[in-house]
């Protein structure tokens, strides 16, 4: 299966809300926050220094990703990826982790984190197969339904 990674363009800002709201509605609920996030990528990651990335399968995309900036220099959150569920178990989100990682490395970040839940097994698998380590998780995690939080040095 050929994917092609691509950079965030206006044209795709409903497959980013779409392919998000479908996971989040599967395994959890949508916050506030989240709904306020996916309808305004460019104001709230891509206009703040972050990058959104879609792969694209016969020119259909199927799956995202978004790098926001954190309070800390050079270490952005990996956040909002979501594959198509036709598409699940295809090794579409390792496409686009390698993708994260080798962007992070080129841009000379100094890390990438992430919050997740570990109801998401297959996820959290996938992250430690990439070098993520678990941090403890603040008190008040961004997000209610995160569980742990992760990084990776680069």
């Amino acid at each position: 299966m050929s994917i092609e990674i691509i950079p965030f363009e206006n044209q795709y800002v409903q497959n980013f809300y779409d392919l998000n709201i479908e996971w989040l509605e599967t395994y959890f609920y949508v916050e506030d926050f989240d709904r306020e996030v996916l309808s305004k990528p460019e104001a709230y990651i891509i206009n703040k220094g972050g990058h959104i990335f879609f792969a694209k399968f016969n020119g259909m995309v199927i799956g995202t990703v978004a790098l926001m900036p954190t309070h800390e220099a050079l270490v952005f959150e990996l956040t909002k990826m979501a594959i198509s569920p036709r598409f699940r178990g295809q090794q579409t989100g390792q496409k686009l982790m390698q993708h994260c990682i080798d962007f992070a490395k080129q841009n000379n970040f100094r890390a990438l984190m992430l919050y997740s839940n570990t109801k998401l097994k297959n996820a959290i698998y996938i992250y430690r197969k990439y070098g993520f380590v678990e941090l403890p998780l603040e008190i008040d995690s961004p997000y209610k339904r995160s569980d742990i939080k992760m990084e990776l040095k680069l």
